[in-house]
């Protein structure tokens, strides 16, 4: 991999991450941008002890333009970009409407080729590989910020979740704060711990579920993937690897070599759950990592506590309808599933590539 860094025209970083190591770029922002202003700032709930971002600056973010004008698409001649190079493998920026900024974090698009019309899933396993790479890296680089303590690397895909850019990329949230989700895992992997004189939670769910097998979607070597006993979506499926690592920068090299064979199939398999005649599937696919922060407040538990893994979701429940988040989901976060996790792995083991 080789990893190229510059600087758009209003100051923002960008980053080339090239499969070949002769690839030159040099490329310059030729746009006539003002500088970013961005007001984020965070706010305390002081009822749920949780936070959020207010950004009223993202307001006027780019919304659904016509794929000729897309800012994700490489430079070419006069139409200019976000990418100045009129080519590209995977590239990396900071995000010009961000939810995040300066001592409130950091936001980074990543976008996973250059050619507009493809999905994660069309991506050869080269391409899926380098993609890990420039997770994992960027992941290095924001763990060293002061404004960052945890580090999320996830995928939006569809306009039923909400993406108005239908390029394929991604984002790279850098949170100032441990993210309730993860506090949650945190306080559950203590109880576990002081309750079993030591063991470690994730590790007992993922041999749990290996045993069990009911809801194991797909294994590997190094990864095994399976609808989570309590899964909160229509088809929901955690994937692990076999060796426990806090976060992307602890992968060893046999679990960074069978990931993109694993991931792509997985996706895959989620586009033909509704029938091969039938829109792509929409998902949320989410990297959950050990924050780089303090844990002094979950007693007992280190960053190693933690276990790496990535969430893959669909809000599509059944073709043509959607798991929407009414009353009980939205008011008291009570989930309320209807499809059985069972039924669900059965599913996602039918739909296996021949």
């Amino acid at each position: 991999m080789k990893k190229t860094s510059t600087r758009l025209a209003d100051g923002r970083e960008l980053i080339y991450y090239d499969s070949r190591d002769d690839v030159v770029r040099d490329a310059v922002d030729r746009r006539p941008l003002d500088p970013t202003v961005t007001t984020s700032e965070i706010r305390r709930d002081p009822l749920l002890g949780d936070a959020i971002a207010v950004a009223s600056h993202r307001q006027g973010r780019t919304y659904h333009p016509p794929a000729d004008e897309c800012p994700l698409c490489p430079s070419q001649g006069e139409r200019l970009s976000e990418v100045p190079d009129s080519s590209y493998d995977v590239v990396v920026f900071e995000n010009r409407f961000p939810s995040l900024a300066g001592d409130a974090g950091r936001c980074e698009v990543v976008c996973f080729t250059s050619d507009h019309d493809k999905s994660f899933a069309d991506l050869s396993e080269e391409q899926a590989g380098l993609v890990l790479e420039a997770w994992t890296d960027r992941t290095a680089e924001l763990s060293h910020l002061d404004s960052v303590e945890q580090v999320f690397c996830f995928e939006n895909r569809g306009a039923e979740i909400g993406v108005t850019l239908g390029h394929p990329h991604g984002q790279i949230y850098g949170y100032p704060f441990t993210t309730p989700r993860t506090a949650l895992m945190l306080r559950s992997a203590a109880q576990h711990k002081e309750q079993t004189g030591g063991r470690n939670l994730f590790a007992d769910v993922v041999e749990k579920e290996i045993e069990d097998g009911s809801r194991i979607v797909l294994e590997g070597e190094h990864w095994v993937a399976f609808v989570p006993y309590a899964a909160h979506w229509p088809y929901e499926v955690h994937l692990y690897p076999k060796r426990q690592v806090p976060d992307l920068l602890a992968l060893d090299d046999a679990a960074r070599t069978e990931f993109p064979k694993i991931y792509l199939e997985l996706l895959r398999r989620f586009d033909r759950i509704f029938g091969e005649d039938q829109p792509v599937t929409p998902y949320i696919a989410a990297w959950h990592q050990a924050p780089f922060g303090s844990l002094d407040e979950f007693e007992g538990v280190t960053r190693d506590d933690f276990a790496l893994h990535l969430e893959l979701f669909t809000i599509r429940r059944t073709s043509g309808k959607l798991k929407f988040l009414a009353g009980s989901e939205s008011g008291m976060s009570v989930f309320i599933n209807d499809v059985p996790p069972e039924s669900a792995a059965e599913r996602l083991r039918e739909v296996a590539s021949k």
